[in-house]
């Protein structure tokens, strides 16, 4: 009965030895996984934002080179919010003054 003892614990100390050498490769195998597709982000992530500089660049130029066009379609786009306001403070059926909440 001994010995039968004595086989488990060395059969299940070869099991156990054996699984931790899966693991550890199982693990090498995740970390190269990873690497891979972190360096796949990072591509990815670097090719967004050359994209992103050269549209900002090309944006920057057009607002050089046409100054006066940049500032009118801000001042109209003032107005038209300016227009939506106004309209959207006229539906309001509240009184004209402030005074004559209170009556």
């Amino acid at each position: 009965m001994a010995d039968k003892t004595d086989d488990l614990a060395v059969g299940s100390a070869d099991d156990l030895t054996r699984e931790i050498a899966n693991l550890k490769r199982e693990i090498g195998r995740l970390k190269d996984a990873f690497t891979d597709r972190a360096d796949d982000v990072v591509g990815s992530a670097s090719r967004a934002a050359q994209a992103v500089r050269s549209q900002a660049s090309a944006v920057t130029g057009a607002v050089r080179e046409n100054p006066g066009t940049v500032s009118s379609a801000f001042v109209l786009g003032g107005i038209v919010g300016l227009l939506i306001g106004m309209a959207v403070s006229a539906a309001e059926r509240s009184p004209r003054h402030w005074y004559d909440r209170y009556r």
